[in-house]
C-alpha cells in the first residue's frame, strides 16, 4: 500500500496553487487548502492521539507556494485513511487524483477527508474547530461532477443554501431539472419515449414468463401494451412491483431499488428500466431471456450516473465504447467522472469539425501502431479525421472515418507535416481500432515490399524490437526510482503538454554517479519508446508532463520503472 501511495502521489506534483474557479466551487484555493490541511491535522489528532502521526507523514503545513503542497496533502490524507479504514476505503472514496485542475484535486481531497471524519467523529458530527467547506463536497463524486459540467458547459446555477437540510438530495433535484433542460428536452427524446416504454413492457412480460410461467401473472396484473396509452408508464411500474412482490416477498426489494418515480416521463423511464434490470439480475436472469429489448447497458446504472453520461456525451462527445467490459456500471462511473474532471481541450483554431480532417492517398492501414495487423489499403480520396500521432520521428497516426478507426502513415495522406506535429501523442492512450469498410480485408501480414522505399521504411519504423526480458534485467541490473533520474530539458510544447528531454540514470538521489539511458520500454503500449534525436551523446525522448509509470528505463547497470517530467512553471 505504501508503494502504491508513493507512486500515485507523483501524479499531482505538477500542480500549482492557481486555477480557474467555477460557481459552486472554490473561491480562494489557497485559503481552501490551508483549511483542508488544518482539518486533516485535527482529524489525525482525534484518530491517533495529539501529535501522533503515521510513518512518512510529510508535516507540510503552511508552505502553499511549494509545487508539492497539494501532493503532500493528498498523501497524508491517504495515510490517515489507512490508519482509520485499513487498506479498504468507503465506496464513494475518490482517491488518487486523475486531473491537473487544482480546484478539482483539492475538492476531491476534501470529499475524502469528510468520509474519514464521518468514521472518526460519527456521521455529520464535527468538532467546534472544524473549518469545513461547501456542503457540495460531501456529496457523491457523480453529483459533484454533474454540478461541475452543468456549471462549466451549460451555464447552470444552483440556489440550494449551503446549510440546507438534506443538501445533497436538494442539489440532486436541482441538477435533475437542469439536466432535463440541457439534454433531454428535445423532440428526439420525446419521440423515442413511447417505444422505450413499450419495450420495457415487453421485457416485464418476458421476465414474468420466465419466472412464473407462460401467461401466468399475479393477481391485479394490468398488462397495458398500448403505446399511445397515457398510463403506460404508471401501469408498467405497478406490474413490475407486483412481479417483485410475487418473487421476493411483499415489500422486499434488492439494494438500490428506486421508489416513487418522478413525474417527468424520461426520468420515470430511467427508474423503470433501472428497477427492471436490477430485478432481472436479482432473479438470476443472466443472460437475459430471448428477445430482451433492454440492450443499452447504461440503463442498468443509477439514473444519476445516466444523467452524467448524457451531459458528458452532449458537452464532450463522450462515448461509452471506451468503458471496459465487466462490472460495467462501476467502470462507467470511473471513466465518465474522469472525463468530466479532464474535459477535452476546446477547439481554439476555429476549424470546428473539419480540424484534422484530410484524405488518404492509398495508405496502408493497421489495427496497431506497430504496423503488424494489416487491414488493407485505404482508397485514394477517403476522408478521415486524425486524433493522435506516434512519438518522435514516427509518421504513424490514429485516424477514424466511416466504418474504420485505424493507424496509417501520414506520408500517404494529404495531411501536411506541420499539421501532423500538432496532434496529441499516444502517450498513455490506447485507441479502440476496427475496420469494417468495404476495403478492409485483414487482419493479416503486410504485403512484402519489393525494392525498399517508403513501404520498407514504414515496416522498419512500425515493427518494434523484441521486448526486454524483465528477469534478465532484474538479475543483471539494480533497480532505482524516479528520484535517481537526471532530466535535462531541451524543449517544451505547450499545446501537447510535452517536453523533449535527455535522461541519465544515477546510483543515488544526489544524481552524481550517472549513466546514459540507453533504452525505454513502455509496458503499457508494449513498445520501445522512440528516440527523437541525440544531444551530447544522449538519447532524446519526448514525455508528457507529470509522472509516468509502467516503464523499463535502462542504463548500463541500473533500471527504473518510472520517471517524473516537470511542468515548466515549476522548474
Amino acid at each position: 500500500m505504501k508503494r502504491y501511495i508513493r507512486l500515485l502521489i507523483l501524479t499531482v506534483m505538477v500542480l500549482m496553487l492557481t486555477g480557474f474557479v467555477h460557481a459552486q466551487q472554490i473561491n480562494n484555493v489557497t485559503s481552501f487548502v490551508l483549511d483542508l490541511r488544518a482539518d486533516l491535522e485535527t482529524a489525525a489528532d482525534a484518530a491517533l492521539g495529539s501529535g501522533t502521526r503515521p510513518t512518512n507523514w510529510t508535516f507540510d503545513i503552511n508552505n502553499t507556494s511549494s509545487p508539492t503542497y497539494i501532493a503532500n496533502l493528498w498523501f497524508d490524507n491517504e495515510l490517515l485513511a489507512t490508519e482509520v479504514f485499513g487498506l479498504e476505503r468507503p465506496d464513494d472514496w475518490i482517491g488518487a487524483p486523475v486531473t491537473t485542475d487544482i480546484n478539482l484535486v483539492s475538492r476531491n481531497i476534501r470529499h475524502d477527508l469528510e468520509l474519514t471524519a464521518d468514521e472518526v467523529y460519527g456521521p455529520n458530527n464535527r468538532p467546534e474547530n472544524w473549518k469545513g467547506s461547501l456542503s457540495l463536497f460531501r456529496c457523491t463524486r457523480t453529483l459533484m461532477n454533474i454540478v461541475q459540467v452543468l456549471d462549466t458547459a451549460f451555464n447552470g446555477t444552483f440556489a440550494t443554501a449551503n446549510d440546507a437540510v438534506s443538501y445533497c438530495q436538494t442539489v440532486a433535484d436541482e441538477a435533475q431539472s437542469q439536466t432535463l433542460t440541457a439534454v433531454f428536452s428535445t423532440p428526439e427524446v420525446e419521440a423515442a419515449l413511447p417505444e422505450l416504454l413499450l419495450a420495457a413492457r415487453g421485457d416485464i412480460e418476458r421476465l414474468a414468463d420466465e419466472e412464473l410461467g407462460l401467461n401466468v401473472r399475479p393477481s391485479g396484473w394490468i398488462g397495458n401494451k398500448d403505446v399511445a396509452s397515457p398510463s403506460l408508464l404508471a401501469d408498467n411500474f405497478l406490474d413490475l412491483e407486483s412481479l417483485a412482490n410475487e418473487k421476493l416477498g411483499i415489500g422486499q426489494r434488492p439494494v438500490g431499488w428506486l421508489g416513487t418515480p418522478p413525474a417527468v416521463q424520461i426520468y420515470g423511464y430511467q427508474y423503470l428500466r433501472y428497477n427492471l434490470e436490477l430485478l432481472a439480475n436479482t432473479l438470476g436472469q443472466t443472460p437475459r431471456p430471448r428477445g430482451w429489448q433492454g440492450v443499452n447497458p447504461v440503463e442498468s446504472c443509477s439514473p444519476q450516473l445516466q444523467n452524467l453520461v448524457a451531459l458528458a456525451q452532449n458537452a464532450y462527445s463522450f462515448s461509452v465504447d471506451s468503458v471496459p467490459q465487466g462490472a460495467f456500471c462501476t467502470q462507467l462511473s470511473i471513466v465518465v467522472n474522469n472525463t468530466i474532471e479532464n474535459p477535452p481541450a476546446p477547439d481554439t483554431e476555429g476549424e470546428g469539425d473539419d480540424r484534422y480532417v484530410y484524405e488518404g492517398q492509398y495508405a496502408f492501414t493497421y489495427l496497431d501502431v506497430q504496423a503488424t495487423q494489416y487491414m488493407g489499403i485505404m482508397p485514394g480520396g477517403t476522408r478521415f479525421k486524425a486524433w493522435y500521432r506516434n512519438f518522435g520521428d514516427s509518421q504513424m497516426m490514429f485516424v477514424s472515418g466511416e466504418s474504420f478507426a485505424v493507424f496509417i502513415d501520414r506520408r500517404w495522406t494529404s495531411m501536411p507535416e506541420d499539421v501532423f506535429v500538432k496532434l496529441q501523442t499516444l502517450e498513455g492512450v490506447k485507441p479502440l481500432t476496427f475496420c469494417d469498410a468495404g476495403w478492409c480485408n485483414g487482419p493479416g501480414p503486410t504485403p512484402t515490399p519489393t525494392g525498399g522505399g517508403a513501404l520498407e521504411a514504414l515496416l522498419n519504423e512500425g515493427t518494434p524490437p523484441a521486448p526486454p526480458d524483465l528477469n534478465d534485467v532484474q538479475n543483471e541490473k539494480t533497480q532505482v526510482s524516479w528520484n535517481n533520474i537526471r532530466v535535462t530539458y531541451l524543449s517544451d510544447n505547450a499545446a501537447t503538454k510535452t517536453a523533449q528531454v535527455t535522461l541519465e540514470i544515477c546510483a543515488d538521489t544526489t544524481q552524481t554517479d550517472c549513466q546514459p539511458v540507453i533504452q525505454i520500454y513502455d509496458n503499457t503500449t508494449g513498445t520501445v519508446k522512440a528516440v527523437v534525436s541525440q544531444q551530447n551523446g544522449l538519447n532524446v525522448y519526448e514525455f508528457t508532463y507529470g509522472y509516468t509509470s509502467n516503464l523499463l528505463i535502462e542504463g548500463e547497470t541500473l533500471f527504473s520503472p518510472d520517471v517524473w517530467i516537470s511542468d515548466p512553471t515549476i522548474r
